[in-house]
């Protein structure tokens, strides 16, 4: 079945497209809504329709098929909401350009983005200016000749929030295994651990993983990261000495215990010295478990009936 075409306006033209004809863009790295979310959205498809067209692209070889450049999300909710036609702007593009316009779209319209979604679009991001920087342009000032001699990840900096050193971090960490990129969204992982931890082989990240998953309330904090980093660059790190670095590390004591002056200073003189304090502390501790370890030894025994 042929489309309708509504509107033309130069490269654009504004069409209701069958949703059976809409493919996920391949490199689009950013998830979809979740389930509350998704679904108040398609309650308000319901209601109102497609307010926003969505942007599509003509797949080639195929002028009846279109690849989905920005609105996943309304599309799956078009498809739970009963809709079988959406607005769409269609328009002409390469692939380096339909990717960064996938990713600086979303980048721009979405509220929360997870560090792994980020990641990935900055890297594609980066590829596909690193293609067309040194060629001349064919779509606008976005990327073309005058971008020749910086860094590319400075070229992401001046449409980014993130500096490029910043964004060298996050595509860094499209070296992590899948798994630790999950710890990473879900917050049990942390940012600079993660990206130091990114420098282990996958193999290597794969034990990681497996001591993570079995001692749960374990992390890595930037210390340890940067330890295994250090030893897996020289070739020498292992799956016990990653257990011994996690779990030993862990269990270590403190070296120094913090008590607020307020708790105790009813118990002190006010000119009482910090080494004082500390000398008190101690001996009020050796006379404590003294006396606990004597009461212990002398429980009177079951008396006898």
């Amino acid at each position: 079945m042929k489309n309708t075409q509504i509107i033309s306006n130069g490269d654009n033209i504004l069409s209701h497209l069958s949703i059976s004809k809409l493919k996920s863009f391949p490199k689009h790295p950013f998830k979809m809504y979740d389930n509350e979310k998704m679904l108040g959205l398609a309650d308000s498809i319901k209601e109102q329709g497609v307010v926003v067209p969505i942007l599509v692209r003509p797949i080639k070889d195929n002028k009846y098929e279109y690849e989905i450049i920005a609105g996943h999300n309304r599309v799956h909710a078009s498809k739970l909401a009963g809709i079988d036609k959406i607005p769409c702007n269609v328009r002409e593009m390469d692939d380096d350009t339909a990717t960064i316009l996938m990713i600086d779209t979303n980048l721009q319209q979405r509220e929360t983005i997870l560090p792994s979604e980020k990641a990935w679009a900055y890297r594609y991001k980066l590829e596909a200016i690193n293609r067309q920087t040194g060629r001349k342009s064919q779509n606008g000032d976005q990327v073309g000749h005058h971008l020749i001699g910086l860094k590319s990840r400075d070229i992401l900096a001046q449409s980014s929030n993130d500096s490029g050193t910043q964004i060298q971090r996050y595509i860094r960490l499209t070296n992590l295994i899948p798994e630790l990129l999950d710890k990473l969204d879900e917050r049990k992982l942390a940012f600079i651990p993660a990206v130091e931890l990114s420098y282990l082989t996958k193999e290597q990240q794969g034990w990681l993983y497996d001591i993570l998953s079995r001692e749960e309330k374990y992390g890595v904090p930037v210390k340890q990261a940067t330890k295994l980093k250090g030893i897996s660059q020289s070739g020498n790190l292992t799956y016990e000495k990653i257990d011994k670095i996690i779990v030993q590390k862990n269990h270590e004591p403190p070296k120094a215990i913090k008590v607020p002056y307020k708790a105790i200073r009813d118990f002190f003189p006010p000119d009482t010295t910090p080494k004082e304090f500390e000398e008190t502390i101690q001996e009020a501790l050796t006379e404590y478990f003294k006396t606990r370890s004597q009461k212990q030894t002398q429980k009177p025994q079951a008396m006898e009936r």
